[in-house]
């Protein structure tokens, strides 16, 4: 929202009251709140107009600091809340004249009361950021305007400083100069909207904000004014937590431990998925001529997904099998757990009014309404399409009884598509303000889903494939980029998507391998195959053609075979860095500049860290060429074996079978036994890769069990040309070298 004509004029209409001086500090009893009292005039006089700014700051963990700003508070309207582990913590406070000091562990806010009016925030004594500046007003601001009331505030961008995340976005990776409206939509992945919004970033500069607002918060990142972030919110409130930490990967620990932790997937969610497609024509016949067709391809699946027609057109969602496609459900499901699979089928909150469940609904009033009571239906996805109303309790358990007669016939978990056309002219059961509730509606939808399969399953089996999502929606994993394009183009932006999903909260993400929107050239696909089965979770789905390999060629299958294979066998790595997600909300693909402190990787969008030690660079040109980036060190290729040095970029051509996929020195990677499926025993006949163990290093690496706990810990250490491996437990594993030529010595 942009309210400026430059720096010196307001747009017409457009009134602005600044937070110009302080005129009351005090702290609490208990020393966990600060009150501030500030007015938007310099001048020392007494003065009995407004508006003025009534401040509280918090602390809701050690190194965040929550600042709320009020101009009227007597708006009772119901306002959902994300659900954050606020602890509001004691603070340290000092006053001295004009000057304030409030600190919450390293971080500390500096407040200048007047003559001008500063917050200048600190981390261990380095700057960070500020509101305000002594050449101009502190813009932290109430704004009147012809179209209502607006909180603003502005925080400083220094020279070099670079910002990222605000959830899975297409456009730039760094998100200096866009303009960012905060609003769930489905729109694809080529445009500047997007499904997953998330009012919360991180700065190059190791901090990160979170705009504490469930409703339409607007960014203008380096836009309206070009060095500072400027957020805004309708209404009379404003509330942002800012959290400090002495590196990147902290601010996400940090931020992921106030909105919570990605839970860990089930070990067989790593696997390779299937699916039926959107639009194809299928029945059990076809499903299982996929299934069997892998399988006698020595293609390794794990789960085969049943997109929207295993209803019947126009009742979605319904909840009920086509049974003239699917005659014998119970027995198909069951015919396809005993291949090994899992078996996941598509969902939506939304109810056609051709559904066999709709007047129920309807009748218990388990639907959103109008404000005068009427059924809010329309005509778009499905006819006569409403909304379950998840505020309702009931709905709630009505919607999760059906997954659960859904569970009991074989089903395993669900893609939890849509979520973003929630209208805003709705009355709520609970009350809550519709505009507030189009983003969070998808909260409350996921949420229901994931407990009510934890609950049947049991706990650590739980699963979905969720397109939308806010703030704290990371609980509930995993989630894929959408509806992207059969191209090269699309490719790369659903990779900047994800990577900005993962600087968000965010552990897991997959994509649609070959891309959803046409079909894929049989290139294409097979560099997506690569990818995607490098990606955390890996599914083939598309629109109106399978996706099945043999579609697209002899190659495409053995292509498909290969990096199957390579990411069942990579597993003992893989769920040990999961479950560091989990505990840690570190994402499992990681934008490089998360990993690196190197200027080089700051702008880095076509590659990622796969955990902490896999390099991967997916191939996005018809000819194989690829352009990558090794940060400082040396790099040993996974496939190849080959051993070079950083730093620098590097252009290679690659055949269908390869891309950039290195290992970075000093690591010690476990590689399983098992290429079959993705669950399996990691602790039994693995083989220890170490890779360039430099001398005077140590080097470890925990292998967790499918539960996600520890297991084994392997150590390496490197003393001249002797390295020292040993296990925290007696195991029987292999050893390999590469990138040294040392003696090896087990103990």
């Amino acid at each position: 929202m942009k309210f400026n004509l430059g720096e010196w004029r307001m747009r017409p209409g457009v009134k602005s009251y600044n937070c110009e001086q302080i005129r009351q500090v005090s702290l609490s009893e208990d020393g966990r709140q600060v009150y501030i009292f500030a007015v938007p005039y310099r001048k020392d006089e007494r003065s009995m107009d407004g508006p003025v700014q009534e401040l509280l700051i918090t602390a809701p963990q050690k190194d965040m600091l929550r600042l709320r700003s009020v101009h009227f508070k007597g708006d009772r309207r119901k306002l959902p809340s994300f659900e954050l582990n606020d602890q509001c913590l004691p603070m340290e406070f000092h006053e001295d004249g004009n000057d304030v000091e409030i600190s919450s562990g390293a971080l500390k806010l500096m407040i200048q009361k007047k003559d001008p009016c500063l917050f200048t925030w600190y981390y261990n004594g380095e700057k960070l950021t500020n509101i305000g500046s002594r050449y101009g007003s502190s813009m932290l601001s109430f704004i009147d305007t012809p179209d209502g009331p607006f909180m603003r505030c502005q925080l400083q961008v220094d020279v070099g400083e670079k910002i990222y995340g605000l959830g899975e976005r297409f456009t730039s990776f760094v998100r200096n100069g866009q303009v960012i409206d905060i609003w769930n939509e489905d729109g694809g992945t080529s445009s500047e909207i997007s499904y997953k919004n998330i009012p919360f970033y991180m700065s190059s500069r190791n901090y990160g904000v979170l705009v504490n607002d469930s409703g339409p918060v607007s960014f203008e990142v380096c836009s309206e004014a070009v060095t500072k972030v400027q957020f805004s919110v309708p209404g009379q409130r404003l509330d942002f937590i800012l959290i400090g930490a002495p590196d990147r990967k902290g601010v996400l620990e940090r931020y992921t431990s106030l909105s919570s932790r990605p839970a860990l997937p089930p070990a067989w969610s790593f696997g390779l998925w299937l699916t039926s497609s959107f639009t194809t024509s299928y029945d059990e016949k076809t499903v299982m001529s996929f299934v069997d067709g892998m399988a006698e391809r020595d293609i390794p699946l794990r789960v085969f997904h049943f997109d929207c027609f295993w209803m019947r057109e126009n009742e979605w969602c319904g909840f009920e099998w086509d049974k003239e496609m699917f005659p014998d459900v119970e027995g198909m499901l069951k015919r396809m757990h005993d291949k090994g699979l899992k078996v996941c089928v598509w969902i939506n909150p939304y109810l056609g009014q051709k559904s066999p469940v709709f007047d129920e609904a309807a009748e218990k009033g388990y639907l959103l309404k109008k404000p005068n009571g009427d059924i809010w239906q329309w005509d778009l996805w499905q006819a006569g399409l409403a909304v379950v109303d998840f505020t309702n309790l009931d709905a709630v358990k009505w919607y999760q009884d059906k997954l659960r007669a859904l569970m009991a016939q074989g089903v395993d978990c669900f893609k939890t598509d849509f979520g973003e056309r929630i209208p805003t002219d709705v009355a709520y059961f609970d009350g809550s303000d519709p505009e507030r509730m189009h983003n969070y509606y998808t909260y409350l939808y996921n949420k229901a889903v994931f407990e009510v399969i934890e609950e049947v399953k049991g706990h650590g089996e739980a699963v979905l494939f969720a397109r939308s999502a806010t703030v704290g929606g990371q609980k509930y994993p995993v989630h894929w980029g959408g509806d992207c394009n059969s191209t090269y183009v699309s490719m790369a932006e659903s990779l900047r998507g994800g990577l900005g999903l993962c600087l968000s909260g965010f552990g897991f993400w997959s994509h649609d391998i070959g891309g959803f929107e046409g079909t894929a050239t049989a290139d294409l696909y097979k560099r997506w195959l690569a990818f995607g089965l490098l990606s955390t979770h890996s599914r083939l789905h598309g629109s109106t053609s399978y996706r099945v390999p043999w579609l697209f060629g002899q190659e495409a299958v053995d292509v498909c075979r290969y990096f199957s294979k390579l990411k069942n066998t990579l597993m003992p790595y893989l769920y040990s860095q999961a479950s560091y997600t989990s505990r840690t909300g570190v994402p499992m693909m990681r934008a490089m500049m998360l990993e690196f402190d190197d200027l080089g990787c700051e702008d880095l969008d076509r590659q990622y860290m796969l955990g902490d030690a896999i390099l991967v660079a997916p191939v996005m040109r018809e000819d194989g060429k690829v352009d990558y980036y090794l940060p400082k060190g040396k790099w040993t290729h996974l496939l190849s074996g080959e051993t070079i040095d950083g730093i620098g970029w590097r252009r290679d051509r690659y055949d269908f079978f390869s891309l950039p996929v290195y290992v970075r020195e000093n690591t010690v990677l476990p590689v399983g036994n098992v290429d079959s499926r993705p669950d399996y025993d990691y602790t039994r006949g693995i083989t220890v890769r170490l890779y360039s163990i430099s001398d005077g290093a140590a080097a470890t690496r925990q292998v967790a069990d499918m539960s996600g706990a520890p297991a084994l810990t392997f150590t390496a250490s490197r003393v001249g040309n002797v390295i020292t491996v040993s296990c925290n437990r007696e195991c029987d594993y292999n050893l390999e070298q590469y990138g040294t030529e040392c003696e090896i010595r087990k103990i």
